[in-house]
C-alpha cells in the first residue's frame, strides 16, 4: 500500500450475461456473448496483462458469475465464437472492397474504418486462439494467481435471492456458485457479488405491516464461507433514514450503528468505510455515488461524449459501427462518422479527469476526518468495450494513473478489508441497485406471474430431494441434478429484468417457460417412475451447466443464531 495515501481505491467489475448457450443467436442469444468476448473480455484481459508487463499489478476485483464462467469455458461456444469472428472479419473485408469503389464523399473515411475493423477482428481471433489458447477462464485465473486481480463469485445463475421462496434455494444459489468457482479457479472465493445488489435483512415488513423473519441474505454467504459483498450507496443512505419495504413504503424503524471504535463518522453511515452486518460476520462496502455517477450518468457520464462510438447505429450491409455519438440532439440518421484516434485520445483525457476526481474525494475525506478513506466504485464489466467502445482504454489509463499517484492506494476488495477491517455494524434495509433502490424492477405488475411458478418449483425440488435424494439409482440422481440445473436457470434474475425493461420480453418469457417446462417434465418422470433416457439426455445436452452439481446442496443449512453471530463479530 502507498505510504501517505489519503485512502484506497477499490474497483469492482461485475461480469455477467444470461445463459445463452443453444438459446438463439440474434438479436438475443449467443451472439450477445460473442460481442462481449470481442469487445470486452478479450480487450480487458489484454489491458490487464499489458499493465502487468509494464510493471503495474492492476489490483482490481473482477466478479465473474458462475453462469458466465460456464459459458466462457464451453468448447461448443468456443467453436461458435470463432465462426462468428470469421463472419465479422469477412464483413469488414467486404466493406473494404465496397468503400474502395464507392463514390460517396466520405468513402475514404469509411474505408479507413473498414480497414480498422479488419485489424481488430484479426487481432481478436489471434488473441483468443494463440494468446489465450481458447481459455479465457484460465487467463483470468492466471492473473489472480499472480496477484494482479481478485476474482469474486455470485449466485449460480444470478437469481434474485430476496424473492426466492425457500432457504434451500438461496443456499443452493451460493453453494453452487462457490463450488463452481473452486472448479474454475482452483481456490475458494473470498468475495461475492449479490445478484442485482439485492439484499434482504432478517426482519422485514409486509404490505399489512406485519413483521416477517427469515435468515438475512448475508447469513447464506457466511454459511458458504464468503467474507464480503457489495451494495449500492442508496442502501447505506436508507440505513440512516429507515427501511424501505418491498412495497415501497418507508417504515419508521431505528437502525442505529453498533460502534466498535471511537473514531466513527460524525454524520453516521458513509460509503467511505466498510461495515459488518449484524446477522453474520460478513463485511459490506458500498459504491461511491460521486465517482460512480461520473461514469454512469446518462447526462454527464463520460460514455455520452460525442466523440465516442455510437452503439445503436450500424451499417445496413455489414452491421459494423461507422458513426459516433455526435451529440444528444442529433438523430440516429444524422450521426457523424467515427474517428478512433479522436475517441481514444478523449478517453485518455477523461481518465486523467477521473484520477483527479478520485484524488480530490479521498483528500477531502481525509482532511475532514483524519482517516484512511475507502473509495469503492463498481460497474458492469460489459460497459467497457461493449457499450462504451473506448472504455477498456479509459480503464487501463485510469489504473496506471492511480498506481502512479502518491496519495492513492489501489487495492482489491479483499486486500483492503484485510488492512482496514470494518469499525461499525450497519443494518441494511431491503435494497437493490434497481429503480427506487428496491425490488420493483424484478417484482411488478408485468412479472408477478413468474414468482408463484418459481415458488412451486422450489417446493417440488425440496419434495423430490427428500423423497429420492438417498436413492442410489444413477438415473434418478441424474434426473435430480438436471432438475436442480433447470430450477437454477428458472430463477435467473435476467428473465424478469428483460420483461420489465422491454428489451427482450418475448425472449425472456420463452426462456422462463422453457426451463419451467423442462423442470416439470423431470419431476413428473420421477413421480411416475419412468426412465426416459432420451429426454434426460436432450435436456442435459441443451443445459449441461454446473457439472459439479449435487442435489444434496438443495438443503436448508444450519445457520447461526443471532447471539452466535454477535459473539463472532
Amino acid at each position: 500500500m502507498s505510504h501517505g495515501a489519503y485512502g484506497s481505491f477499490v474497483l469492482m467489475l461485475h461480469s455477467h450475461l444470461p445463459y445463452y448457450r443453444k438459446a438463439g443467436k440474434w438479436p438475443f442469444g449467443e451472439e450477445n456473448l460473442f460481442e462481449c468476448m470481442i469487445e470486452t473480455y478479450i480487450p480487458l484481459l489484454n489491458a490487464l496483462n499489458e499493465l502487468v508487463d509494464e510493471g503495474y499489478l492492476p489490483k482490481i476485483t473482477v466478479g465473474i458469475t458462475p453462469v458466465l464462467a460456464e459459458q466462457l469455458a464451453d468448447t461448443y461456444l468456443h467453436e461458435q465464437f470463432l465462426e462468428y469472428v470469421a463472419v465479422r472479419l469477412q464483413a469488414s473485408h467486404d466493406d473494404v472492397a465496397r468503400f474502395s469503389e464507392s463514390t460517396l464523399t466520405d468513402a475514404k473515411q469509411r474505408l479507413n474504418l473498414a480497414e480498422y475493423y479488419v485489424k481488430l477482428f484479426r487481432q481478436v481471433r489471434d488473441d483468443f486462439e494463440h494468446r489465450y489458447g481458447r481459455d479465457l477462464i484460465a487467463a483470468f485465473r492466471s492473473l489472480q494467481d499472480r496477484g494482479a486481480i481478485e476474482i469474486t463469485t455470485s449466485g449460480a445463475t444470478h437469481g434474485f435471492t430476496p424473492l426466492l421462496g425457500r432457504d434451500e434455494s438461496i443456499y443452493g444459489q451460493f453453494k453452487v456458485g462457490v463450488e463452481n468457482y473452486k472448479r474454475h479457479f482452483g481456490r475458494a472465493p473470498r468475495g461475492c457479488w449479490l445478484p442485482e445488489c439485492a439484499y434482504r435483512p432478517a426482519k422485514t415488513i409486509d404490505a399489512d405491516g406485519a413483521t416477517q423473519e427469515r435468515p438475512a441474505v448475508d447469513a447464506f454467504l457466511a454459511e458458504n464461507e464468503l467474507q464480503y459483498f457489495f451494495t449500492e450507496y442508496t442502501a447505506v443512505e436508507a440505513a440512516d433514514t429507515g427501511t424501505q419495504t418491498r412495497w415501497g413504503i418507508y417504515q419508521n424503524l431505528t437502525h442505529q450503528p453498533v460502534h466498535l471504535a471511537q473514531n466513527t463518522l460524525p454524520e453516521g453511515y458513509s460509503t467511505y468505510q466498510p461495515y459488518w452486518l449484524p446477522t453474520s460476520p460478513v463485511a459490506v462496502m458500498a459504491r461511491n455515488h460521486r465517482a460512480g455517477f461520473q461514469v454512469w450518468s446518462a447526462d454527464y457520464g463520460y460514455p455520452g461524449d460525442g466523440l465516442y462510438r455510437e452503439f445503436h447505429k450500424k451499417d445496413e450491409e455489414s452491421g459494423l459501427h461507422y458513426w459516433r455519438l455526435t451529440d444528444k440532439d442529433t438523430g440516429i440518421g444524422n450521426k457523424a462518422l467515427y474517428n478512433p484516434e479522436w475517441a481514444f485520445h478523449q478517453a485518455e483525457e477523461h481518465a486523467h479527469h477521473f484520477v483527479d476526481l478520485c484524488h480530490g474525494l479521498l483528500r477531502d475525506f481525509h482532511r475532514k476526518y483524519r482517516r484512511h478513506g475507502l473509495l469503492m466504485v463498481s460497474f458492469d464489466t460489459e460497459l467497457y468495450g461493449h457499450w462504451w467502445f473506448e472504455g477498456v482504454h479509459w480503464l487501463k489509463t485510469v489504473l496506471k494513473g492511480l498506481h502512479q499517484h502518491p496519495h492513492i492506494a489501489v487495492q482489491t476488495a479483499g486486500e483492503y478489508l484485510a488492512e482496514h477491517p470494518p469499525q461499525q455494524v450497519i443494518d441494511l434495509p431491503e435494497s437493490s441497485w434497481g429503480q427506487g433502490g428496491h425490488y420493483y424492477v424484478w417484482e411488478n405488475e408485468q412479472t408477478q406471474w413468474m414468482w408463484p411458478d418459481i415458488h412451486r418449483a422450489e417446493n417440488t425440488m425440496a419434495d423430490c430431494r427428500s423423497q429420492f435424494g438417498d436413492n442410489d439409482d444413477p438415473f434418478i440422481q441424474d434426473v435430480l441434478k438436471q432438475m436442480f440445473r433447470e430450477l437454477l436457470l428458472l430463477q435467473s434474475s435476467d428473465w424478469p429484468f428483460l420483461v420489465t425493461t422491454g428489451q427482450a420480453k418475448d425472449y425472456a418469457v420463452q426462456r422462463f417457460q422453457g426451463h419451467l417446462t423442462a423442470f416439470r417434465y423431470l419431476a413428473q418422470m420421477l413421480e411416475d417412475g419412468r426412465k426416459d433416457v432420451t429426454l434426460l439426455q436432450q435436456l442435459h445436452d441443451r443445459d449441461p451447466i454446473f457439472d459439479e452439481i449435487d442435489p444434496q446442496w438443495y438443503s436448508r443449512p444450519q445457520l447461526p443464531t443471532l447471539p452466535e453471530v454477535a459473539a463472532a463479530v
